[in-house]
């Protein structure tokens, strides 16, 4: 009964795609309405799109995308934007189906997959399986900052140099903040630089910036974990004499507090050093609700606690 239930819901919800998808331009003929899933595209958007884009975010901060369940409402949203940006590579998996039948009447981009594939990682425990976290490695992230400068040109081709020149902006701000990263994980002793986490969201991050990551869970937030894990994870603690692990804003904290209290059990102290934005940023008008924002803090953090 429960499975009817929930394929009725889907089926609704794909029926309203179909019967609200002619309203798909802005009554504003100057203003683009762009609708994305995570807030993380929607700061590209405002960056590069300006005065000339209203950016709808569908996941605000504490969200966690990979269990993500639209609302009738984010329908509405969908249907109503002239063009859509989403993450891709099964990072909003229960909104595949959606996304299949917005593309259909309008833009619906993927912006992770305009990443040159050679440059993705997959997930270490499942073969073929992409790592959708690419924001976290800023020389991939511009890939998508290009990406959505080509596609609001695509729509808004009068304003093609606005648009460059913001993307050119912002790539430079991004690229400075890329540097500075680089610097300051230095900071960090070299047998210190371990950073762990509830779920494996920080493997682009460990790849760009010469520090080792280990996660509770797998790429998802869905994926299991078991007391099998949380032992491994304290006998890497134990042994490395790890200082600190971390929590993440969009995860329930109590994986790594068990963590935490089962190091503890063996005499080993480590402390949660910090709360880290993985699949979300913070909150709107907050330094923390910008990616730049969002990645200083995550440096800051990561810096002041294994330092």
């Amino acid at each position: 009964m429960k499975k009817f239930l929930v394929l009725s819901v889907v089926g609704c919800m794909l029926m309203f795609v179909g019967c609200s998808s002619n309203n798909t331009s802005s009554e504003d003929k100057n203003e683009i309405h762009v609708t994305t899933t995570i807030a993380q595209i929607a700061d590209v958007v405002k960056n590069v799109g300006g005065e000339k884009v209203k950016v709808e975010s569908l996941m605000g901060p504490g969200i966690d995308p990979h269990a993500y369940n639209a609302s009738q409402g984010d329908i509405s949203k969908l249907s109503n934007a002239d063009i859509i940006f989403y993450n891709g590579l099964n990072l909003e998996g229960k909104m595949g189906e959606i996304f299949k039948n917005m593309e259909k009447d309008k833009p619906t981009i993927t912006v992770a997959e305009t990443i040159p594939a050679h440059l993705l990682l997959e997930d270490e425990e499942e073969a073929g399986m992409p790592d959708p976290h690419v924001w976290f490695d800023i020389n991939l992230w511009i890939h998508v900052v290009e990406a959505i400068k080509e596609e609001l040109i695509k729509i808004d081709n009068d304003n093609k140099e606005f648009y460059e020149k913001n993307a050119d902006s912002y790539i430079a701000e991004i690229t400075d903040l890329h540097e500075w990263a680089i610097e300051e994980i230095k900071s960090i002793p070299e047998e210190s630089r371990v950073l762990i986490t509830a779920h494996d969201a920080f493997q682009y991050f460990g790849n760009a910036y010469s520090i080792e990551v280990m996660g509770l869970q797998g790429l998802s937030t869905d994926a299991e974990y078991g007391l099998h894990d949380v032992r491994e994870l304290i006998e890497v603690i134990t042994a490395r004499n790890i200082k600190a692990v971390f929590v993440e804003s969009s995860i329930s904290d109590e994986s790594i507090r068990s963590v935490v209290e089962g190091a503890k059990s063996r005499g080993h102290e480590v402390v949660i050093g910090g709360e880290l934005y993985s699949d979300a940023m913070g909150d709107a008008g907050t330094e923390e609700g910008t990616y730049i924002g969002m990645f200083k803090h995550n440096i800051r953090t990561i810096v002041d606690a294994l330092k």
